[in-house]
């Protein structure tokens, strides 16, 4: 064993990406000054659990992290999948947090994983798990990703006491195939989910009857379901929330969601406050979703990383992709990419559209650690 040489970070910013481009290309990781100068300093809960996820999932993995929790060192393992994993995510962020970087670390693993999650399935603050399942699966089938992939929800959890219980399937690759996705169609139909936890689900009519009447004015074909849930599948606290997705002629899907539940401050009046009106819920999911559509591009703004980072760990090929205006999140995907992959993206305004099309050569990763039949 020689000596490990580390990749020197500092602060807590984009550590999810971080840890999955280090394990997906074997880079050593120190980091160090994680919020060092706050009251609180140190790695969040959601941070230690999602070390402790890469840790489950991983064989040979090992992670050291120093008593205050501002830096920490880590090596990545060979990523092993398997069944019959189970992971508590925590009430600190929700599981959509989890499994943007599960799904692409699946792909690569040994054999097949299917992983049990449990915690926050809706939140306002990440994707939640009806925007995984409507959009995220069908975006990696545009690279190859063979059948088997799959999201069940068992039971839902809102902040802030969660309760959630999702499964997770994800089959393995050798490698991906490279796309040229630039073609984002005419939007033919907008399909859409509610849910709600121990609240009436009057909730949910109300919030589809708002969300519809912007829709029927622009296209016929909208279904949105409701999704109900009581007893021991309704979590541990209130809530409601809805999930649109927007599928267009070309087969690329926009999706928006938005959660409302009880604050999560003082938990002593937590049952006593009301929660948001319903029908401002469903006119401004419905106005976000039209917003995310006149943007343009083949995602949305939440999946532009995502996109961004399978098209770089697809083959020595180039692959070409089209995408409204470039996200915080997406910018600094981009950056991760080049540090870690050493791969660059040309992007390229058109100006016609108002879109961007960004090209980029992957950097061919392939999957060595799954059994060769």
């Amino acid at each position: 064993m020689g000596k490990i040489s580390y990749k020197r970070l500092k602060g807590s910013q984009n550590l999810r990406q971080r840890l999955l481009l280090a394990t997906l290309s074997a880079t050593p990781l120190l980091i160090e000054d994680i919020r060092a100068e706050w009251t609180v300093p140190g790695l969040r809960p959601h941070e230690i659990s999602f070390l402790r996820l890469l840790e489950r999932i991983s064989d040979d993995c090992l992670i050291e992290i120093n008593e205050t929790g501002t830096k920490f060192k880590y090596k990545p393992g060979i990523v092993m999948g398997g069944k019959h994993h189970v992971h508590d995510c925590g009430v600190s962020r929700s599981i959509g947090y989890f499994l943007e970087p599960l799904i692409v670390l699946g792909l690569f693993a040994k054999k097949p994983l299917i992983i049990k999650l449990k915690g926050i399935t809706n939140d306002s603050k990440d994707p939640s798990v009806d925007t995984f399942r409507s959009t995220t699966l069908p975006m990696l089938k545009q690279f190859g990703v063979p059948e088997g992939l799959g999201l069940k929800i068992e039971s839902r959890g809102v902040p802030p006491h969660g309760g959630g219980e999702v499964v997770l399937s994800v089959p393995i690759v050798q490698s991906l195939t490279a796309v040229t996705w630039i073609d984002e169609g005419m939007v033919k139909r907008i399909r859409g989910v509610t849910f709600s936890t121990k609240v009436s689900s009057q909730f949910e009519n109300t919030m589809i009857h708002a969300a519809r009447g912007i829709f029927n004015r622009l296209l016929p074909d909208v279904h949105i379901f409701t999704d109900h849930k009581a007893g021991s599948q309704a979590g541990n606290s209130r809530g409601y929330g809805i999930s649109l997705v927007a599928e267009t002629t070309s087969g690329c899907f926009i999706s928006v969601d938005t959660a409302v539940h009880a604050p999560v401050t003082d938990e002593m009046d937590d049952e006593k406050k009301d929660l948001r009106p319903p029908e401002a819920v469903g006119v401004e999911i419905a106005l976000l979703l039209l917003k995310e559509i006149e943007q343009g591009g083949v995602v949305d703004s939440a999946h532009q990383g995502l996109l961004f980072l399978l098209c770089a760990i697809c083959p020595q090929d180039v692959s070409k992709v089209r995408v409204g205006e470039l996200s915080r999140y997406g910018i600094e995907t981009l950056r991760q990419i080049r540090d870690f992959l050493g791969v660059k993206f040309v992007i390229k305004p058109d100006p016609s559209t108002g879109t961007r099309i960004l090209r980029c050569v992957g950097c061919g990763l392939k999957n060595l650690s799954r059994k060769i039949s």
